[in-house]
């Protein structure tokens, strides 16, 4: 799995080069958050709240779970936008007809675009690039800055840690045996 995570420089600049201002903001909050597509296709206005400087999204997820994921206020400054006069039971991601909720299908679209817009990215990997691998890149990201395991798993909605370990990879350039003295 280790070969699938893309590098950070990678999903910053698959959210960079979107020129598509809702895209661009279901692609932040698909990597923030380390949302599944099913949750991020279902959400409704109400499920995002003001708090602190920037806000939350509360996610009814896998096994009916809820979590709350707080956003940091760039984010929800560029949902506000979005939003504009939306109604608070509307989806915040709609079709490009504004009927209804984005589908699945067209998260997926629009991640492998943004992907494909990529320089220097391998056509191959482009093609592979999905909504779930957004989330392994999130908590291999997170970790990679310091963030703990356990918030981590929190974040993502996992039941048990050994999932969430099995995003966390071993770099080329690090071993804990660094962390020792000899």
């Amino acid at each position: 799995m280790a070969e699938r995570i893309l590098p950070e420089w990678v999903v910053q600049t698959m959210i960079g080069l979107e020129p598509n201002k809702r895209n661009r903001a279901l692609l932040k909050l698909l990597y923030i958050a380390g949302l599944r597509v099913s949750e991020v296709t279902q959400l409704q206005w109400l499920s995002l709240q003001p708090r602190d400087v920037g806000g939350q999204v509360l996610v009814y997820g896998k096994g009916g779970k809820t979590r709350a994921i707080k956003l940091p206020a760039s984010l929800w400054q560029e949902l506000q936008w979005l939003r504009g006069d939306a109604a608070i039971g509307e989806p915040v991601f709609t079709s490009r007809k504004k009927k209804g909720f984005l589908l699945e299908m067209q998260v997926n679209r629009i991640v492998k675009a943004a992907a494909k817009r990529v320089p220097g990215l391998e056509a191959t990997v482009a093609e592979n690039v999905s909504p779930p691998l957004a989330a392994s890149c999130s908590s291999s990201h997170a970790t990679d800055r310091g963030a703990p395991v356990h918030l981590v798993k929190e974040t993502l909605g996992h039941a048990n840690i050994a999932t969430t370990g099995r995003y966390l990879h071993a770099r080329p350039t690090d071993s804990s045996s660094l962390y020792l003295d000899s």
